[in-house]
C-alpha cells in the first residue's frame, strides 16, 4: 500500500492510490522542461513546426463561429462531439479507404483520451494488454493506471512480428492489442500491409480488440499510403481507430476521434461523459468550420514538404558508428549510438551542448536497447538541424574523451 500522506496539521492523510503510486511521470516531458531553453535544438519533443500551423485560417475559422452563432459554440454540447465535425472527418475517413458515418465517430480530446476511454471501458486490472516493443510511452502510462498487465511484442525494422503476436497470444490471453503501425512513435516503422492482414487474422482468431492509433498517417511524404488495420478482414469489428488533429492542423485544439464498433462506441460516449461531459464546444466548430472553408489537403502538402526536407537533413547528416532508419514519413527517426554508449547516462552531457533526444530505453516494455535514441526531425529547418547535430557529435566525442 502507498504510504501515507501528511495533512498540514502532521496528521496522516490516505495515500494515493495503488495505480497512481507505481505510474511514473513521462520522460519526454521532463527532457522538455530541461531543454526549454531558446538556445537548444531539441530532437526531443514531438512537436509540429509552429512556422507551419495556419494561424490564419484557424483564427478565421473561430472569429467566424463566433461572430454568426456564439451562443451555440459557446454553449455546453453533446459528448459524441459536434456533428458538422464528425461528417467532415469521416468524409475524410472513407476517401482514405474506410466506409465511416458521422455516427461512427466521437469527437475527443485529443487521441490521447481515446486511448484512455477504450483503457476505460475494455480493461479490468490484471487483464494483458500487448504492445509494440518498442511502444508510444503515453500509451504505457495509460496501461499502467488501468491497471493492466503490459506485455511486448517483438519488433523489427518492419515493425511488429505477427508470428510473435499469434505466440504471445495463444499465451497471455490478453484483452487488447495496441499497435501504430504508420510511422510508429517512436521507431518511425510502417507495418506491411501484408503484416497487418496476419495482425487481423491474429485477432480474429484468437478474439482480442484491437486498438489502432494514427496520428501520423497523412504525413506520407514518400511512398504508397498502406490501408488501416481496420481495413482488413477480420479487424472490422474489433478494431477501434484512433485519429488526431494535433498533426495535421495544431496540438494546442485538443482535437482526436474515435470510431469503433457501435456497442464499444456507446460504452466510451459514457466513460467521456464522466471523463469532461464533452470535448471544447468551440474548438469543434472552429474545426468544422476550419475543414469547411479551407484547403487541409494543400496545408498538408506544404506541411509534408518541411517534413521531407527535415527527415533527409537528418538522417543524411548523422554520424558513422551510429545506426538509423529512414522513415517514409511521420516525425521520428529511431537511432542507436555506437557500441558501448548508454543514451540516458550521456543525455546530460549532451544537454550542456545545448542540444537533445529522447533515450529509447524508456520506450520499451521488455528489455531495453540502452544505445537506442528518438530523434525527432519536424521542429527545426534543415539549418538547425545541421547545427544540431554538429552539437550532439562534439558531445559525443567529449564523452568518448572523459570515458
Amino acid at each position: 500500500m502507498p504510504d501515507a500522506l501528511l495533512g498540514h496539521a502532521g496528521a496522516p492523510v490516505p495515500g494515493l492510490a495503488a495505480r497512481a503510486a507505481r505510474t511514473g511521470g513521462s520522460p519526454v516531458r521532463e527532457i522538455l522542461a530541461l531543454t526549454a531553453r531558446p538556445e537548444v535544438i531539441s530532437f526531443a519533443g514531438g512537436l509540429p513546426a509552429p512556422e507551419l500551423f495556419d494561424a490564419a485560417g484557424i483564427a478565421a475559422a473561430f472569429a467566424q463561429v463566433l461572430a454568426e452563432d456564439p451562443s451555440r459554440a459557446l454553449q455546453y454540447s453533446t459528448s459524441e462531439g459536434n456533428p458538422e465535425l464528425r461528417a467532415a472527418v469521416a468524409a475524410r475517413t472513407t476517401s482514405r479507404g474506410l466506409a465511416t458515418d458521422a455516427d461512427d465517430l466521437i469527437v475527443t480530446t485529443g487521441s490521447q483520451q481515446g486511448l484512455t476511454l477504450l483503457a476505460t471501458t475494455l480493461l479490468e486490472p490484471g487483464d494483458v494488454v500487448l504492445v509494440e516493443d518498442p511502444c508510444y510511452l503515453a500509451a504505457l502510462q495509460i496501461f499502467s493506471l488501468a491497471g493492466a498487465r503490459v506485455v511486448p511484442v517483438p519488433t523489427d525494422n518492419e515493425g511488429l512480428d505477427p508470428a510473435a503476436l499469434d505466440e504471445i497470444t495463444a499465451r497471455e490471453r490478453p484483452k487488447l492489442l495496441y499497435v501504430v503501425p504508420t510511422f510508429q512513435n517512436p521507431t518511425g516503422r510502417t507495418l506491411s500491409a501484408e503484416r497487418r492482414a496476419a495482425v487481423a487474422e491474429v485477432a480474429a482468431r484468437r478474439g482480442l480488440w484491437i486498438a489502432e492509433d494514427d496520428p501520423y498517417g497523412e504525413l506520407r511524404f514518400e511512398g504508397e499510403p498502406v490501408p488501416w488495420v481496420a481495413s482488413f478482414p477480420g479487424a472490422e469489428d474489433r478494431t477501434a481507430l484512433l485519429g488526431s488533429f494535433s498533426k495535421v492542423m495544431a496540438p494546442g485544439l485538443r482535437l482526436g476521434s474515435l470510431r469503433a464498433p457501435a456497442a464499444l462506441r456507446r460504452a466510451c460516449v459514457i466513460a467521456k461523459q464522466a471523463a469532461d461531459l464533452h470535448t471544447s464546444t468551440v474548438d469543434q466548430a472552429a474545426a468544422a468550420r476550419y475543414l469547411a472553408v479551407a484547403d487541409l489537403d494543400a496545408h498538408l502538402v506544404r506541411v509534408r514538404t518541411a517534413y521531407h526536407e527535415r527527415r533527409d537533413a537528418l538522417v543524411d547528416g548523422l554520424s558513422e558508428g551510429s545506426r538509423w532508419n529512414r522513415p517514409a514519413g511521420g516525425m521520428f527517426v529511431w537511432a542507436t549510438l555506437p557500441e558501448g554508449y548508454d543514451a540516458t547516462a550521456l543525455l546530460p552531457e549532451v544537454v550542456r551542448h545545448d542540444v537533445a533526444y529522447v533515450p529509447g530505453a524508456p520506450f520499451f516494455a521488455g528489455t531495453p536497447d540502452a544505445t537506442a535514441a528518438r530523434l525527432s526531425f519536424v521542429t527545426h529547418t534543415p539549418e538547425e538541424i545541421c547545427e544540431g547535430l554538429g552539437r550532439l557529435r562534439k558531445a559525443l566525442e567529449q564523452a568518448r574523451r572523459d570515458g
